[in-house]
C-alpha cells in the first residue's frame, strides 16, 4: 500500500529548536465517558491548542498539572467522544434543503399539495425536484405514476426521489427530457423501468434506471454543490456528529470538499467513499490514498453496489419476495463487474465497502470478498465492509467475523422498516434481518450510522433504536425482535470506536485518550444512567472538534 500522498511531512527538531508549548485547555465535567478501556471514566481532560489530548484523569490532578491552563468547566454535564456516522450522504442531506420535502406524507394527495406549494416559488418551466416519498407509508401502498403528476404539472419536468434513494417518480415532461423511447421490454443495467401492460413507462425508475433522469436534469454548478455540502455538514454537527463516512462521492463532490477544506470550512471529519468503479477510484489508484493536510478530509475507500433496497423491492433475494411472487430483486453490478472492481481496489490498496441489502446480495459480496482476499482475509488489515448487511441467510451470518469483514449497519432502518418488512420477506428470512446482536456475538465488528437523509441525521435516534428496537412511541412493547437489541454501551461503541476503526481512524478519534483528537460532545444527561426510552431525548449542549466548539446549543440561553 502506498503512503498517503497529501499528508503533511513530519518535521524533526533538536531539543534546542522545539517550539514553546502550546496553550492548554483543561475541561472538567461531572463525568467523561472516554470509551477508552484503560480509563473508561474521568472528570477532566487536557488538550493543547491544536486539539491533541494531553491528559485524561481527575479534576484536581489535571488542574495541578496545568495551573495556567484555560478552564472549561462543564458543570453537571456528561462528555462522550464525538459521534461518527459510519454511513451517510452529506451532499444529499444539504441538497434536500433546496428540494421539495415529501417525507412523512401519508398519501399522494398530501404529496401533491406539498409539490404545488413548492412549485409556486419556481420559475416557469423550471424542474421541480423533490425527495422523501415512501409509498409504504401511504394508505394505498402501490407505486404512484406519471399520470398523478401530469394532472398537476404538465408545464414543467418533475423528478422525485424516494426516501431510500433507490427509486424515483417522474412525470411525462421529465421522461421526455431523456430523449429516448422508454417503452418496450429493455432495461438498463443495474436498474428497472416499471411499465404498464402496454409496455409504457409508469414513471417509476428503480436503482440505476434513475440515472436516466439524473443525467437529464440540469446539473448543479460548483457553488451550489459547495452550498449543499455546507448545509449538510452544518446539520450534522448540530446533532452531535464530529465525523461522517460519506458513502458516495463523485469527482464534483470530492473537488468541492477539497475547496472547502482548503478554506478551513469543514466543521467535522469527512471520510469519503469513491462512487463505484469510476474516475474517483482511478484517482486513488493513480495518486494514492488521500488525506487533506487538515486531517478533516480523507479518501481511501470505494463504494460498490450489489443490489437495491427492500422498500422498492430492489434488494436481491435468494427466493421470491413474499408479497411479490416471481420478483427476486436485482443486482446492480454483475458478479463479473464487481469481481473486477474488487480486484482493482485490492491492487491499489483501497478499502472496499459494498452496499448489500438482500440475502442474495450479501452472499454475492461475501463470496467475492472471499475469492479476492484468499489468505489475506486473515493476515491483512483490509477492513473491508458490507454497507447495511440488512438481510443475511443463516449460513452467511458467521462469515463476516471469519473474514474480518465489518458490518456497517443503521439501527433506524430496522425501526422504519418493521411495519412491513416481514410481510415483504416472510417469517423465516426475517430472523436474519437487522441482526445486530447475532453479528456482534459472532465476533463481527459493528460500525453504526444512519444513512441520512434516508433516515434522520440525529444519532440519538440511532442509539435509541439500537437499544429498544421500538418506534418513537415505544412500540411494539418490548421491541421488535428484541433478541437483536444492543446495550447502550455497545450502541455508543458502534457510533464511536467501531465507526472510527471502520475508517482507519481509531488512533485519532473514537475515544478520549492521550494522543487522540479532542473531538467530543456535551450532553445534559448521562446516557448510561437514563431509561432507554430517554435516549432519543438526550439534550445536546455542544459539539467540539479539535477542542473547539463547532456547534453550541447554549448560546443565547
Amino acid at each position: 500500500m502506498r503512503m498517503l500522498r497529501y499528508v503533511l511531512p513530519v518535521l524533526l527538531f533538536s531539543a534546542s529548536t522545539v517550539a514553546p508549548a502550546a496553550p492548554v485547555t483543561v475541561l472538567t465535567a461531572a463525568r467523561i465517558h472516554t470509551m477508552d478501556p484503560a480509563q473508561p471514566r474521568a472528570q477532566a481532560m487536557a488538550y493543547d491548542a491544536g486539539g491533541k489530548i494531553l491528559a485524561v484523569g481527575g479534576k484536581q490532578e489535571l488542574l495541578r498539572r496545568y495551573p495556567r491552563a484555560q478552564r472549561l468547566d462543564m458543570g453537571a454535564a456528561t462528555v462522550v467522544p464525538g459521534l461518527i456516522d459510519s454511513h451517510a450522504h452529506v451532499f444529499e442531506l444539504g441538497f434536500n434543503r433546496i428540494r421539495a420535502d415529501l417525507t412523512g406524507t401519508r398519501g399522494k394527495a398530501e404529496a401533491l399539495q406539498r409539490l404545488r406549494d413548492f412549485a409556486a416559488h419556481l420559475q416557469p418551466g423550471q424542474w421541480l425536484l423533490g425527495y422523501g416519498w415512501d409509498q409504504n407509508d401511504w394508505l394505498d401502498p402501490r407505486f404512484p405514476s406519471a399520470d398523478d403528476l401530469d394532472a398537476e404539472f404538465s408545464d414543467r419536468p418533475v423528478w422525485l426521489q424516494r426516501i431510500d434513494g433507490h427509486a424515483g417518480w417522474a412525470n411525462s415532461a421529465a421522461m421526455n427530457a431523456i430523449g429516448r423511447d422508454l417503452s418496450g421490454d429493455w432495461q438498463p443495467d443495474g436498474g428497472r423501468i416499471l411499465r404498464d401492460d402496454r409496455g409504457k413507462p409508469t414513471g417509476i425508475f428503480i436503482d440505476d434506471a434513475m440515472m436516466l433522469l439524473e443525467k437529464a436534469r440540469p446539473p448543479l454548478d460548483a457553488a451550489a454543490t459547495e452550498r449543499a455540502l455546507t448545509l449538510g455538514m452544518q446539520a450534522a454537527v448540530a446533532e452531535g456528529l464530529t465525523g461522517v463516512h460519506d458513502a458516495r462521492v463523485d469527482m464534483s463532490v470530492l473537488r468541492a470538499y477539497q475547496r472547502l477544506a482548503d478554506r478551513k470550512q469543514l466543521p467535522l471529519r469527512i471520510t469519503a467513499f469513491a462512487d463505484g468503479d469510476g474516475d474517483v477510484l482511478e484517482l486513488l489508484c493513480r495518486e494514492g490514498l488521500y488525506q487533506h493536510p487538515s486531517s478533516r478530509l480523507k479518501l481511501r475507500t470505494v463504494k460498490l453496489y450489489a443490489d437495491g433496497a427492500l422498500g422498492s423491492r430492489g434488494a436481491a433475494m435468494l427466493g421470491d419476495y413474499s408479497d411479490d411472487r416471481g420478483n427476486r430483486g436485482l443486482l446492480r453490478m454483475s458478479p463479473e463487474a464487481m469481481r473486477a472492481a474488487i480486484a482493482k481496489a485490492k491492487r491499489c490498496g483501497v478499502q472496499v465497502a459494498t452496499h448489500a441489502i438482500g440475502d442474495r446480495g450479501n452472499r454475492q459480496v461475501l463470496d467475492l470478498y472471499e475469492q479476492a482476499l484468499g489468505a489475506d482475509a486473515q493476515r491483512s488489515d483490509h477492513r473491508w465492509r458490507i454497507e447495511h448487511a440488512q438481510i443475511i441467510a443463516a449460513p452467511d451470518l458467521p462469515r463476516l467475523a471469519a473474514m474480518h469483514v465489518i458490518a456497517a449497519m443503521q439501527p433506524t432502518h430496522a425501526t422504519s422498516d418493521m411495519p412491513w418488512a416481514e410481510q415483504r420477506i416472510g417469517p423465516t428470512r426475517i430472523n436474519g434481518a437487522y441482526a445486530w446482536r447475532q453479528l456482534r456475538d459472532s465476533g463481527a465488528r459493528l460500525a453504526l450510522g444512519s444513512d441520512f437523509p434516508v433516515e434522520s441525521v440525529d444519532p440519538r435516534l440511532g442509539l435509541y433504536a439500537a437499544v429498544t428496537r421500538a418506534d418513537a412511541d415505544g412500540k411494539p412493547l418490548g421491541g421488535w425482535h428484541p433478541e437483536e437489541k444492543l446495550t447502550a454501551f455497545e450502541a455508543l461503541r458502534g457510533f464511536t470506536l467501531d465507526a472510527a476503526y471502520a475508517g482507519f481512524a481509531e488512533d485519532e478519534v473514537g475515544s478520549l485518550a492521550v494522543g487522540k483528537r479532542a473531538d467530543f460532545v456535551l450532553l445534559e444527561q448521562d446516557l448510561f444512567a437514563v431509561e432507554t426510552r430517554q435516549l432519543k431525548q438526550l439534550v445536546l449542549l455542544a459539539t467540539y472538534v479539535d477542542g473547539r466548539s463547532v456547534w453550541n446549543g447554549r448560546v443565547g440561553k
